[in-house]
């Protein structure tokens, strides 16, 4: 029985593996000890973005010359590859129970993602067939369009001795499918360490103030605890304090720009003064974690209107004014009080070296 030619079987592990992966995975491939230090900088003063982007640069080139090797490697599987391209990857995906990661690889060549198929062709395979016979119209088009103002191109390219030979349609194809690809990427990171660094950072910054990670719905201890993204009748809030029992804080981070603050206080707004844990009803206040603050915005005024304080992580000694912050509103004690602003950042980088980031996680 002849094997079934598949375009998927010809990508590579290493591009497969960066296709879809979680915040855990991401700790595992790209290890503990760097995103420790990525999550030290941020302690520091560090932009989470500016620290993140190395780990994105390094998925993208690496998936797009995946996507590109793979394309390269499957011109050889079929006969008119470079015509029927379109088809035999929408076919490919219509008829094959294909792993996540080879889905989401082969949409890309077509220049599609799981929510431009849900969204602009409704999860339709009629729609999908059209909007991709009408692609490789515009494909043509387009190759006519280049070859008359620049001249038609020839370039071969050679692979283990093995030569391939591509023209405009195909290199318009793979320019296509690099864009969507990296698109894509960035979109998923960009949602990814926001939601990943959200809890590392806060996990990691009350640790080092001495609070101790509880699961609310497991256990009543209610002096010296937090938990993450605790979901209550309002809405959820990214991390949750307990100093002792009846006082505690809430806290909500975003990282956003200074254009568009005011909308992490309109969340958090919603966030109800009182609490249940356990037996008893907390007072709750309000800590608001922003990357920084616009000129002119009247943030840092509308956080006091709902007893709620704006810090910006773009300081250097943020996460001591976090700790004064508590101390002014809570009665928190703690020894990174006392020290000069230069001995908390020393603090810091010793402390973080005791975090467990994958705990946090859980």
């Amino acid at each position: 029985m002849t094997k079934k030619k598949l375009l998927s079987s010809q990508i590579p592990k290493i591009g497969r593996n960066l296709t879809k992966f979680t915040g855990k995975e991401l700790i595992d491939r790209v290890g503990n000890e760097v995103i420790n230090e990525v999550v030290t900088s941020i302690l520091c003063g560090g932009n989470v973005r500016a620290l993140t982007e190395g780990l994105t640069q390094r998925r993208i080139l690496i998936s797009n010359a995946s996507l590109f090797w793979t394309y390269l490697k499957g011109s050889k599987l079929f006969t008119n590859f470079e015509t029927n391209f379109n088809s035999i990857v929408f076919k490919e995906l219509l008829e094959n129970r294909l792993k996540a990661e080879d889905k989401v690889f082969l949409q890309w060549f077509i220049g599609l993602t799981g929510k431009s198929i849900q969204n602009v062709l409704r999860s339709n395979p009629e729609i999908v067939e059209k909007h991709l016979q009408d692609f490789d119209e515009r494909l043509r088009e387009s190759s006519k369009e280049i070859i008359k103002e620049l001249g038609d191109i020839n370039t071969t390219i050679t692979i283990d001795k093995t030569n391939y030979l591509l023209k405009w349609p195909a290199l318009l194809q793979i320019f296509y499918a690099i864009g969507t690809q990296t698109l894509a990427i960035r979109g998923s990171e960009k949602s990814m360490y926001g939601k990943l660094f959200e809890k590392l950072i806060l996990g990691s910054v009350l640790q080092i103030l001495g609070f101790k990670q509880i699961d609310p719905n497991k256990s009543k201890q209610s002096k010296m605890v937090f938990w993450l993204s605790q979901r209550e009748n309002k809405r959820e809030s990214d991390a949750t304090i307990l100093v002792k029992p009846g006082i505690g804080a809430r806290f909500d981070l975003g990282f956003i720009g200074p254009g568009n603050s005011e909308i992490s206080l309109d969340k958090v707004s919603r966030f109800e003064r009182e609490m249940n844990h356990g037996r008893q009803l907390h007072y709750m206040s309000t800590i608001i974690l922003v990357d920084r603050i616009g000129d002119g915005s009247r943030i840092v005024e509308m956080a006091k209107e709902i007893n709620g304080t704006i810090i910006q992580m773009s300081m250097t000694y943020w996460v001591k004014e976090v700790a004064q912050i508590l101390s002014e509103k809570l009665e928190f004690k703690h020894p990174i009080l006392k020290m000069k602003p230069d001995q908390s950042l020393e603090f810091i980088e010793k402390e973080m070296k005791k975090v467990d980031l994958k705990i946090l996680l859980n």
